[in-house]
């Protein structure tokens, strides 16, 4: 299931305000070659929207973002997600997470927060806001010391398709995510079409790693 998060390098995080909208988006990420999903728990629907994504596309790896309370990590494991990640770190939800076998990815923004991650057995981690907290140079540095640990990042927050490949070429990014993927605009007015042709640009650009 890691492999399979990881093979593309390029995570879609998904806010979805009507559930409606749950089968054609994932349908149009599918038909441009990518099998995973993050929605998001910012919305009343993501519930609705990762049970019934789960339930049309079986092929694809469905997983939750923003999982920053008891009661989005119970959502997701009664869901049966495959994965979840949160902005912060919180050991209670990391280790309910473990404790049903399930991937949870918590996110740092600071050295002493890397090693709380570690401490708790978590080795690959989301750096947010990616962009906010310094970009690829704050990165670099600040994941230098513990690289030979083997301690990995999934830098979300303004990672955009200008510079998803300058994150992706340091040896210590496994993944990024992505909500210019799909937009809240464009899933709103069911640009179907447009999501498609985004997800297959940044497929191309990875490839040019």
């Amino acid at each position: 299931m890691l492999k399979q998060l990881l093979k593309q390098r390029v995570i879609p995080v998904i806010v979805i305000e009507d559930a409606n909208d749950a089968e054609p988006l994932a349908e149009a990420l599918l038909k441009g070659g990518m099998d995973v999903i993050e929605v998001t728990c910012r919305t009343a629907a993501a519930p609705e929207a990762l049970a019934r994504i789960k339930k049309a596309f079986p092929e694809m790896l469905v997983g939750a973002g923003t999982v920053v309370t008891s009661d989005h990590a119970k959502m997701c494991i009664d869901t049966g997600v495959s994965f979840g990640l949160a902005p912060g770190l919180n050991p209670e939800t990391i280790n309910y997470f473990r404790e049903h076998s399930t991937l949870f990815i918590p996110g740092i923004m600071t050295p002493s927060e890397i090693e709380q991650g570690l401490a708790l057995g978590c080795k690959l981690l989301k750096f947010f806001p990616a962009g906010a907290a310094g970009g690829v140079s704050m990165l670099k540095s600040m994941a230098a010391p513990y690289a030979p640990l083997g301690v990995t990042f999934c830098p979300t927050g303004g990672v955009s398709i200008d510079n998803m490949n300058d994150y992706l070429s340091l040896p210590v990014v496994s993944v990024v995510g992505g909500s210019w993927l799909a937009t809240r605009q464009q899933i709103a007015d069911k640009e179907w079409d447009v999501i498609t042709t985004q997800v297959r640009i940044a497929l191309e650009k990875v490839a040019e790693l």
